[in-house]
């Protein structure tokens, strides 16, 4: 609504394109319903709840992914991404949203490592974290995944929690995925002591 008189306001100003006016207004949108520093105090509160944050703040899942990811910049290592059926049957499940931000410490950042975070699109691959978790309806965590040789840094070992979203009467809906710097995993520990996921020890490369 506000772009829209911009045009009006100064003559030279060239309108921008509907999906881009709709993406700007979902993060004006976002960024007034979920504000900054009482947001990003609950994500740590709740142990990077997806789901209960997006109850408690009556936002979609997708919403609070993304701001997750928004409000953590530069201060935190961590990817997020939200992964859906991809096939009438629901067989197949891909990501639909996805997010992340980095630390201030380059080293302790792993975002260059080729395919190992799912984007936009790319479907869960079987004995995968999502994939366990879909076909058990239980939260997975994976205390450590490894992403090298012994001279690598202990600190670029990862955690993952895959937590199932489940519709009153269709089931799991969605699974959120979350990915810290396993130096970090205390980070997790609120959601972890409510939902008692399922714990699998090692994973190499993998999620």
């Amino acid at each position: 609504m506000m772009e829209t008189l911009f045009s009006t306001i100064e003559p030279g100003y060239e309108p921008l394109r509907t999906s881009a006016r709709h993406l700007a207004a979902n993060r004006f949108a976002t960024a007034v319903l979920l504000p900054e520093e009482k947001f990003k105090a609950d994500v740590f509160s709740s142990g990077f709840d997806v789901y209960g944050l997006s109850q408690t703040y009556s936002k979609s899942a997708s919403q609070v992914l993304l701001r997750m990811g928004e409000v953590l910049q530069s201060r935190l290592f961590f990817y997020g991404a939200l992964f859906e059926p991809d096939d009438p049957e629901g067989q197949e499940w891909a990501v639909t949203y996805w997010t992340g931000s980095s630390n201030e410490d380059a080293e302790a950042n792993v975002f260059g490592l080729d395919g190992l975070f799912p984007k936009r699109g790319r479907r869960a691959l079987p004995g995968s974290l999502i994939d366990l978790t879909i076909k058990s309806g239980k939260a997975h965590l994976v205390r450590r995944i490894t992403l090298g040789g012994p001279e690598d840094f202990d600190d670029g070992e990862l955690v993952a929690l895959a937590v199932p979203i489940v519709g009153e009467a269709t089931g799991i809906e969605k699974v959120a995925l979350v990915v810290l710097l396993s130096r970090d995993v205390r980070l997790l520990e609120p959601q972890i002591e409510r939902i008692n996921p399922e714990i699998i020890e090692s994973f190499h490369r993998h999620l």
